[in-house]
């Protein structure tokens, strides 16, 4: 056993020796680095250190990988930061509901309440056809006027609660006739033909134009309905039009339908409607199998009555397709059915899941929508923007939209009590349509949304061969009473093509995952080492702050010397073995005491 050394006397060598011994220069931390790191091309600075070409030309190689790298690791954090998404698409083979049908028969009702301003407007379109197109224009409609008049003495709807009301305060307004706009420089052929509106001064005045004349007679109709039927009280019951007067014949999957499977409401343009399956929770209506036989299959009564023939063109029956607790948008997604035509719609779902949040807004139930739906139906991105204008309408408008449902406490607008109510919203609706009213902000998409794609195939039914024993069967079991050759029942099928559904996904493009892989990769190909190199550069930085701290406290000392003057001894700093810094005075004795100490730190090589 070695007997303990006296301090400076041989044995201070190893008692000084420290835990940690620290660099004693930025030059040998380096010089260490280099030579003991992982990251590729290091070594070539130290091994070439007396080539000065070399170590330029090794340290420049080394700073444009660098620049390359982190050039590199710009672009990808751009694009993680864009949120980019990819599609990915599945099959879905399980059961399904059918989707929900809505149907309509393209005959708005005359209310008795309003029925004379019907007639007075009805006259006023005859005018206005005969001073654009002749009086031949309007000997058709003058005769519909006239038939109808017979007809409404036992067809209009009467509502006897208010029988003693009387709308005939309200007077339809002559301010609003249509006129033909001449272009000098494109001739009498490219004319266009509009009516004209105003604010409440009487300025700010434009035409609301089309090119096509029957266009513009039918949105100036349209215009002046809206007013006289603002006329009616707003707790007036619908009509509850016969189910059998619209649907001669309906089976699903080989059976009859039942009274519970549809559910009836009108519309003021494709007048009385039904909707089959809205709920979709009726084991009924489950898709067992595709094809044909197992779809729906009605018979169609679509019969021209013409009770508002300027309100559509159209002769036929409206038919939408949609999912279930969803609010049907007729003008929007309809599609028509025609008289004397059987049509087969082959029908197939998909299913579009958005993720919402970083990548994209959505909205699961409509929960998180700043705008109230006027709709008691699930969330649609239709509802929300119906519901976001009507609102808008009633804040700067003062009253709200005849087509769309009101909010609390709010009114339709005529221009009775708004005069110019027409000019306010045809601007917000224009603002609307270029998608420059904020609608388009607050109503995002759902993040789960079912679409079907449509197929149709048409043929003539009944045949030649076949109508006449076809309307006798009507005849007997639904009191079909018409003579007509095909011209006043239709035929729709509609079924599913494959049970199979497509499913369409949105992934991440650049997930947290795959961004880290992207970077490893980049780390390797410029310098070809690995996560631990990274930790090596980390340890470099920190011994560098630590060094250059040290630095810094030794110099922030006060000087001091033999009796006030002459040099500073310099100083050793060492880590103890419990942890402490000593500081030691560099004498005679102590210089020759650590000659052989390696890696302490010297202050005097600043």
């Amino acid at each position: 056993m070695e007997p303990e050394l006296p301090e400076g006397e041989g044995g201070g060598e190893a008692a000084e020796e420290g835990l940690i011994e620290f660099y004693g220069s930025f030059k040998e931390m380096f010089e260490f680095f280099c030579k003991n790191t992982t990251i590729h091309g290091t070594i070539r600075l130290v091994c070439s250190g007396r080539n000065r070409m070399k170590t330029a030309f090794w340290t420049l190689l080394l700073l444009a990988s660098l620049g390359m790298l982190y050039w590199q690791f710009a672009l990808m954090f751009s694009q993680f930061w864009a949120y980019p998404v990819v599609l990915t698409m599945s099959m879905d083979s399980e059961p399904k509901m059918f989707p929900a049908v809505t149907i309509c028969n393209l005959d708005p009702s005359r209310f008795e309440l309003v029925s004379e301003q019907l007639e007075q407007l009805e006259r006023m379109a005859e005018e206005s056809l005969t001073f654009l197109y002749g009086p031949k224009a309007s000997a058709r409609l003058s005769q519909l006027r006239d038939r109808n008049r017979d007809r409404d003495k036992d067809g209009a709807i009467r509502v006897q609660a208010w029988a003693n009301l009387s709308s005939a305060g309200f007077r339809l307004s002559h301010n609003f006739s249509l006129v033909r706009m001449w272009d000098p420089r494109a001739g009498e052929k490219h004319s266009r033909v509009g009516f004209r509106l105003c604010n409440s001064t009487g300025g700010n005045c434009f035409y609301t134009s089309h090119p096509s004349g029957m266009d513009a007679l039918l949105e100036w109709f349209r215009f002046h309905y809206m007013n006289v039927m603002a006329q009616l009280p707003p707790g007036l019951p619908q009509h509850q039009q016969h189910f059998q007067d619209l649907v001669y014949s309906c089976q699903y999957d080989g059976e009859p339908c039942r009274p519970s499977d549809h559910v009836h409401f009108h519309h003021p343009v494709f007048g009385s409607c039904y909707t089959f399956n809205s709920k979709g929770t009726d084991p009924f209506w489950a898709a067992t199998k595709p094809g044909i036989p197992y779809g729906l299959s009605l018979i169609l009564r679509a019969e021209q009555k013409e009770h508002l023939p300027l309100l559509s063109t159209v002769a036929g029956v409206k038919v939408m397709i949609h999912s279930h607790n969803q609010t049907p948008f007729l003008e929007h997604e309809g599609f028509h059915i025609r008289p004397g035509i059987a049509t087969t719609i082959g029908i197939r779902q998909d299913q579009v899941n958005r993720l919402g949040g970083n990548y994209g807004r959505c909205t699961t139930d409509g929960a998180d929508v700043a705008v109230e739906l006027l709709y008691n139906n699930s969330y649609t991105l239709q509802a929300c923007l119906h519901s976001c204008f009507q609102r808008a309408m009633v804040q700067r408008c003062g009253c709200g939209y005849f087509y769309y449902p009101l909010p609390a406490g709010a009114r339709y607008c005529d221009y009775s009590r708004q005069p110019a109510w027409g000019h306010c919203f045809y601007q917000l609706y224009s603002r609307l349509r270029n998608h420059r009213l904020d609608c388009f902000q607050h109503c995002p998409k759902p993040c789960r949304e079912s679409l079907y794609k449509v197929s149709a195939g048409t043929a003539k039914w009944p045949s030649a061969k076949s109508q006449d024993w076809v309307r006798q069967a009507l005849r007997h079991q639904n009191g079909y009473n018409s003579s007509s050759s095909r011209r006043d029942i239709a035929k729709v099928t509609i079924f599913y093509r494959q049970l199979s559904s497509q499913a369409v996904h949105e992934a991440p493009l650049l997930s947290e995952n795959l961004l880290l892989s992207s970077m490893g990769s980049q780390w390797s190909l410029w310098f070809g080492s690995s996560v631990l190199s990274v930790v090596e550069m980390l340890e470099l930085l920190l011994d560098t702050l630590v060094l250059s701290l040290l630095f810094c406290l030794q110099r922030l000392r006060p000087r001091r010397g033999p009796g006030g003057s002459g040099p500073t001894p310099s100083v050793r700093l060492a880590l103890g073995s419990a942890g402490e810094l000593r500081e030691e005075p560099r004498n005679g004795q102590g210089r020759a005491r650590d000659a052989g100490l390696g890696q302490q730190l010297e202050l005097g090589q600043l």
